[in-house]
């Protein structure tokens, strides 16, 4: 059986590194280009859920990031706005 979770993914630089990270599964990967780091981050997305699919915990944990289960598929949770802030420290 194939069932569809999906993620939504946020990409940034460090360095000559490019990050992706799936929000809201808190799994991140990298590579030397935004499509390599893509690739990646879609690779270890599929891992880390097997795994916890093969845990026996795939369901508990997509609940607990947000996800609701319709017509056969995990929906994540809508994000809306991805901010930069900063905060300011007296030290």
């Amino acid at each position: 059986m194939n069932l569809k979770i999906g993620y939504t993914a946020q990409l940034w630089r460090e360095g000559n590194q490019f990050i992706a990270h799936a929000m809201p599964l808190d799994v991140a990967s990298s590579g030397e280009t935004p499509e390599l780091a893509r690739q990646a981050l879609d690779e270890a997305v599929r891992l880390f859920l097997t795994t916890a699919s093969e845990h026996g915990t795939l369901e508990e944990m997509l609940q607990d990031a947000g996800y609701q289960f319709d017509e056969g598929e995990w929906n994540s949770p809508e994000i809306f706005a991805v901010e930069r802030n900063a905060a300011v420290l007296s030290v």
